[in-house]
């Protein structure tokens, strides 16, 4: 599918901090050093903030550490640059990506990246830590777009972290079922994202980051993690807020297999897949030679474009019971996970598609429904198959699902605020009716001005075409991350100067509508086409053998 989580150890005093002070003087320049588990790293003063790249969080998982939990760094002597991304991790970059990797993919790419302000005084700074979405098969940290160098300007400490994809990320044998009884297993994409969310709880002060006040976010993949990561009881404790963008919700995405137990589980499909690559068995020795496979071997190909028709990978989460629980609005309904406040919506283009032939075949699978669902998606009968099937595919994958679990969270008592992004650059207005999956997150970024093709629907397909950023994108970019930035401060999206942000509750529907209008609260304009979408979750939810 998709586009493109101990204790700390506090201190005072800026050595605890790793921090040294150039001079007293007011606005001093904090040190380019920092020390953290494993050693001292020197970033680089880079557009008036203080950037750390490839900082390992954990030890190389390759040989024996392939599809095992994320293991302690190993010390380095001496000051480790962090002046490059690290690589990240092993894919198949997927073509026409709008976010292209800037470097050469590798199995070893458990690094993260922070970015901070220049001050020598600042402290005790609100965190932001982004994970990036590719479907859990495409993606990295070294993109120009996850840039994190405005969110530095505006006193927020930045990180990004690689964790591994595809099946280095989703993986289960019956022999590491054996071997790893007592650990995790399957999701090791989830371990790699706890493993950094842990190495920030005992590291960021060195940043001057408050580790108690971390907001996690990310977009498609990212959003789906994010969900994952406030379910599991795992990574309680490792942060305080959540931004789900384009996160999904329901179990109408993914194929979320048990660990083992069935024809389809997720031990069956490791078997599928070691056949497919020449290894019969099932134990000790097929997964020594497995784990003695080149990683280009086990990437097998495998891309956003590519995915629909592949056979052989797990598919994505693993229904482990600990790392991932299932469908989050299940989950939420049932009165699991973190009870912090939440950010959370969708964009106007998303992504989805249903499988019809035509379009009476579509609105018969509406079933009762069906001339509700004409009326709603086709009022005058112009639309193609095409467009119909995206706009209530869109809405059943992820519009639907971001309402659904905003209604969850706010019944339970915690603040939620839900967004709608239908932003379209200027100059796309002639090719784009919408804002499509993933648009949002240059203006997330305020890194509009680092590319130069307008976002399009997965694969990342990019619409060539010279795009000039208009000053109506620059006011809308500032905007947006002026939001983004407002809650991971203080829980609450109010940035000063900008329209009031409501919270979100069921009985009024309001959300945030960013347009060409500019930044608006409104009831949703959408009710009746999610209502309609909501209906179709719950007969699915309800279907025998479901």
């Amino acid at each position: 599918m998709l586009n493109r989580v101990p204790s700390a150890r506090i201190c005072a005093g800026l050595a605890c901090l790793g921090l040294t002070v150039l001079a007293p003087a007011q606005g001093a320049t904090a040190s380019v050093e920092a020390r953290v588990e494993g050693g001292t790293v020197r970033g680089a003063l880079e557009h008036n903030v203080i950037a750390f790249k490839g900082i390992p969080y954990a030890a190389p998982p390759v040989g024996a550490l392939r599809w095992a939990p994320p293991q302690p760094v190993k010390p380095w002597k001496g000051v480790r640059s962090a002046l490059h991304f690290g690589p990240d991790c092993a894919q198949l970059p997927t073509p026409g990506d709008a976010a292209p990797l800037r470097t050469a993919p590798k199995e070893n790419c458990l690094y993260l990246n922070v970015w901070r302000p220049k001050s020598a005084s600042a402290r005790h700074l609100p965190v932001m830590v982004w994970i990036y979405g590719g479907g859990f098969v495409d993606g990295g940290t070294s993109p120009a777009v996850y840039d994190g160098t405005q969110f530095a300007r505006d006193g927020v400490v930045l990180v990004s972290f690689n964790y591994r994809l595809g099946n280095f990320g989703f993986f289960a044998f019956p022999a590491l079922s054996r071997q790893q009884a007592d650990s995790l297993l399957g999701n090791y994409a989830f371990m790699d994202q706890i493993a950094a969310l842990k190495w920030v709880r005992r590291n960021i002060a060195a940043f001057g980051g408050d580790p108690h006040n971390v907001t996690l976010f990310g977009e498609s993949a990212g959003g789906v993690s994010v969900n994952a990561l406030l379910m599991t009881p795992l990574a309680r404790g490792l942060f305080a807020r959540a931004i789900i963008e384009s996160g999904g919700g329901r179990d109408n995405i993914f194929q979320a297999r048990p660990v083992t137990g069935s024809p389809q589980s997720a031990e069956a499909m490791g078997i599928r897949l070691a056949r497919h690559l020449g290894i019969e068995g099932e134990g000790a020795v097929a997964l020594a030679e497995l784990r003695a496979l080149p990683a280009a071997k086990l990437v097998d190909g495998l891309n956003m474009a590519t995915l629909p028709s592949d056979r052989t990978y797990v598919g994505g989460p693993i229904l482990d019971g600990r790392l991932y629980r299932g469908a989050p609005t299940a989950v939420y309904a049932a009165g699991g996970g973190a009870r912090v406040p939440v950010m959370i919506g969708t964009n106007t283009d998303e992504i989805g598609q249903l499988s019809a032939g035509s379009l009476p075949a579509l609105w018969a699978s509406f079933g009762p429904d069906a001339a509700l669902a004409r009326a709603v998606y086709d009022p005058d009968g112009q639309r193609t198959l095409q467009q119909v099937s995206t706009a209530a595919g869109g809405d059943q994958w992820m519009v639907e699902p971001a309402r659904a679990i905003a209604r969850l969270l706010s019944e339970r008592g915690q603040r939620v605020y839900e967004y709608r992004f239908g932003y379209v650059a200027s100059s796309a207005r002639r090719i784009l009716s919408g804002a499509p999956h993933a648009s949002e997150i240059p203006y997330v970024f305020n890194t509009i001005g680092t590319i130069n093709t307008q976002w399009g629907s997965p694969p990342h397909n990019a619409v060539h075409d010279a795009w000039q950023t208009s000053r109506a994108d620059e006011a809308m970019a500032r905007a947006v991350h002026a939001y983004w930035v407002a809650f991971a401060k203080t829980g609450r999206p109010d940035p000063k100067g900008l329209p009031a942000w409501p919270e979100y509750h069921a009985s009024a529907d309001r959300l945030m509508s960013f347009s060409e209008r500019g930044p608006v609260p409104e009831a949703d304009p959408w009710s009746k086409r999610l209502d309609l979408a909501e209906r179709v979750a719950e007969r699915a939810t309800h279907r025998p053998g479901r």
